[in-house]
């Protein structure tokens, strides 16, 4: 049997030590878990943006039926719908309704195609603010209502989007 000197226990235990685990992480595995929070990131933030859009649409409808309701109470007091340069006035003289609620839309009062004057009937549209946060939704730029409640809506081409966006 062999004597085990001193120094072959300090070899050991510098072997020992060598294999201790190691604490921490490697500039790898730092690098793979930032790839996979770009990627993420990458899938994430597009789709919460289309959210985030079509979410904002209800203020040009909700500015667009609160418009129809307006109009209508003007007509009971003045057997007459009210023109777009009274939209801004405040009642019994006009609607008091200049803009949707958080301004991403602009609204207007026309015509109908199919009346011959604002007695008889009315339109209103809402259109995406040029500039605004909603003008970047090409697939709903504009919405309409008329007197009869008919539902339009219109893209950035001028296609016909009704189905889509209400």
């Amino acid at each position: 049997m062999t004597a085990v000197g001193p120094g072959h226990l300090a070899g050991a235990r510098r072997g020992v030590d060598l294999m201790q685990k190691q604490t921490g992480i490697t500039l790898i595995e730092l690098m793979v878990v930032m790839v996979i929070m770009g990627i993420l990131a990458a899938v994430a933030v597009p789709s919460y943006r289309a959210y985030v859009v079509r979410a904002q649409r209800s203020d040009a409808k909700e500015a667009l039926l609160r418009l129809a309701t307006a109009q209508e109470k003007f007509y009971l007091q003045n057997n007459r719908y009210a023109i777009d340069d009274e939209r801004d006035d405040a009642p019994p003289a006009g609607l008091g309704i200049g803009t949707s609620e958080r301004g991403w839309y602009t609204l207007e009062i026309t015509e109908p195609t199919d009346v011959d004057d604002a007695t008889d009937g009315f339109a209103v549209s809402a259109t995406a603010a040029s500039g605004g946060q909603q003008f970047n939704d090409t697939d709903c730029r504009e919405f309409q209502i008329d007197d009869r409640g008919v539902r339009t809506a219109i893209n950035a081409d001028g296609d016909d989007t009704t189905t889509t966006c209400w």
